[in-house]
């Protein structure tokens, strides 16, 4: 029997198929369809017309009448021969149930609240691992403590090097910009009242208790707890790491007590630093713009400054160094071994270094202020 075209003919809004509905023809019958459907038409009254018809017709009278609607031919079409209602039905019962559900209504509340619980959550995931990772490295730290034999002295100079030395120009030179500012900000409040002598005390307490110390920290972070995670993630990139392990080499003892040891000793000889630097920056101020001698500005120093400021400063930066080589380290075993992963994990690092600091300097302000310290 000679093959039909398969056709596709309106009447009323109302399609009539024709001829043969096969792989054959399926883009002239594509495109009836779509013609068919830019005219709004409905669902076709009868199918005694088409001659022939396969799979790839069905699944195209499906998107015409809906896998639904051919799902239920026996109730409209009973007419039709048992084997092509039967072939209708199956593709019509397999696209119903392959048909995606419908997407939800986006809702104003519901879509915020799902990220940020997303994000509270993944939060919460990194401090339960910091928290981890902490008390693993005070194992090791404990562990390694009572034997000298096994303290990496050579690692912890060259870091000192690297983290303290090296770093002292640049937090020299940004402490000294800052304390000029803050007492050229103090000056322009106090001078409305009369009082601007006192923008010595300003500089003096804001250097010894609060920003020599976090200046110094968060450029830290941002210099050293990303070379920390840079070179730990190329090397678990690498699979040093995996190596050392098979070695029988504990990292944490090798590579993370050296690093958090030398940051330790450099943090608080940059916070001491950064100190004097930002009351230099300060006393020229003074010196230049506020007609307050050096010799003045020494003297409401040793009079007014208490020792206790000082300390309060330079006992939070043990902590601080800590805390940033802690996380530097954890960001750099946490790489997956590529290229993005050590981008993604070093700007983590740099960002969570930088907020522990910021908190943590906050509790230790509430800490003072309620201690009277």
């Amino acid at each position: 029997m000679a093959s039909q075209p398969g056709e596709l003919l309106l009447e009323a809004g109302t399609p009539h198929p024709r001829g043969d509905w096969t792989l054959e023809h399926h883009t002239n019958l594509r495109h009836r369809i779509d013609e068919a459907r830019r005219a709004g038409a409905g669902a076709p009254e009868s199918l005694d017309e088409i001659a022939a018809i396969d799979t790839a017709g069905a699944a195209l009278l499906a998107e015409l009448t809906g896998a639904e609607y051919l799902a239920g031919i026996d109730e409209w079409a009973p007419g039709l021969p048992a084997e092509r209602r039967a072939l209708l039905r199956a593709v019509g019962e397999a696209l119903t149930r392959c048909e995606a559900p419908a997407a939800p209504r986006p809702h104003l509340l519901r879509g915020p609240l799902a990220d940020i619980g997303r994000r509270m959550e993944g939060i919460g995931r990194q401090q339960t691992q910091l928290l981890g990772f902490i008390g693993q490295v005070l194992a090791s730290l404990a562990t390694s403590l009572w034997r000298p034999r096994r303290w990496r002295l050579t690692s912890v100079v060259a870091q000192v090097h690297q983290t303290g030395l090296d770093a002292l120009p640049i937090v020299a030179l940004l402490t000294f910009l800052v304390g000029a500012v803050v007492a050229f900000l103090g000056a322009t409040v106090l001078r409305d009242f009369g009082a601007t002598l006192y923008t010595v005390h300003l500089v003096a307490y804001a250097f010894l208790r609060e920003f020599g110390v976090i200046l110094a920290a968060i450029l830290l972070a941002g210099r050293t707890a990303s070379a920390f995670t840079a070179q730990l993630g190329a090397m678990k990139a690498n699979e040093e790491l995996d190596a050392l392990r098979t070695l029988g080499l504990d990292p944490v003892e090798l590579l993370v007590l050296p690093r958090v040891a030398a940051l330790c000793i450099s943090l608080p000889i940059l916070t001491f630093v950064g100190m004097l630097s930002g009351i230099l920056g300060g006393a020229m101020v003074c010196l230049v713009a506020l007609d307050i001698s050096a010799a003045q500005f020494l003297a409401i120093l040793e009079r007014d400054i208490a020792v206790q400021h000082f300390l309060v400063g330079i006992g939070k930066a043990p902590l601080f160094a800590f805390v940033v080589a802690v996380i530097g380290c954890l960001e750099g075993f946490k790489v997956s071994g590529s290229a993005q992963s050590v981008g993604e994990h070093t700007t983590s690092s740099v960002v969570q270094s930088i907020f522990m600091v910021i908190l943590l300097d906050a509790v230790a302000a509430l800490f003072c202020m309620e201690m009277g310290w």
